[in-house]
């Protein structure tokens, strides 16, 4: 069943088309993975369905409502969250404290500071980021700071969690933690869509892959007919990596 049905959305700045009449559904439980060489329209796409941009034209639908234009923090009262590209932690507050307040304003939002501060340990922890609660995360290195803004969504408690980039400027390791976090958190219900440069993790994890150019969708499939796909082979993936995929 869908969860998230986009139909015909499109959005220009000052007369250049950034989304181009994109349509699609992402399906309950879903890892839904977004595609496509920079400037093609993906990180747009996100601030259009997560409610910081209103599209021109084009309705977006969550649960079967239209949420069309919603401003983001009711849309995070009803279980929409997402990560930035460029982190944005509350600099001056810990980590422990940035995590307490996706607890506090998020959907099902906790009871009082002691409910919301033993969620956020919880989440830290899942995390990997317990030894540095007290930290203030203004002084957090990158990996930190991205982990922090996982944990600060998913203390919302969200239905559908949009990640922009989670696994830029990790290493091997880290990457391979966060697909398998990432695996754990459909499975417990959570339906996540990721834009990732990271191919081979992105199609290691994904369920259903669409892939944007020049704001257009010009595919969309499983991961496997997305890299056999000549049009986004041309596009994006070029003949190497699709040869070393399949």
């Amino acid at each position: 069943m869908p969860i998230l049905e986009v139909e015909n959305l499109s959005k220009s700045f000052e007369g250049l088309v950034a989304v181009s009449n994109v349509s699609f559904t992402v399906d309950e439980g879903m890892i839904f993975g977004l595609i496509g060489p920079n400037g093609s329209g993906k990180t747009t796409l996100f601030n259009l369905i997560t409610g910081f941009l209103k599209p021109d034209a084009g309705k977006i639908s969550f649960q079967g409502k239209e949420i069309t234009g919603v401003a983001p923090y009711h849309l995070c009262k009803v279980g929409i969250a997402r990560t930035f590209q460029l982190n944005k932690p509350f600099s001056s507050m810990t980590a422990s404290e940035n995590v307490m307040v996706g607890r506090i304003y998020g959907n099902e939002a906790a009871r009082n500071l002691s409910e919301a501060s033993a969620e956020a340990e919880g989440l830290l922890m899942l995390m990997g980021l317990e030894k540095k609660r007290h930290s203030i995360a203004g002084v957090l290195g990158i990996v930190d700071r991205k982990r922090l803004e996982v944990a600060r969504a998913l203390a919302t408690k969200p239905k559908i969690l949009f990640l922009d980039e989670v696994m830029a400027g990790l290493n091997l390791r880290e990457i391979e933690d966060v697909m398998q976090l990432l695996k754990n958190l459909r499975n417990s219900g959570v339906t996540l869509i990721i834009v990732e440069h990271v191919m081979k993790a992105l199609l290691g994890v994904s369920d259903h892959v669409m892939v944007l150019n020049a704001g257009e969708k010009i595919a969309e499939g499983t991961p496997r007919e997305i890299v056999r796909n000549q049009q986004v082979i041309e596009a994006y993936l070029g003949e190497g990596f699709s040869a070393r995929y399949s």
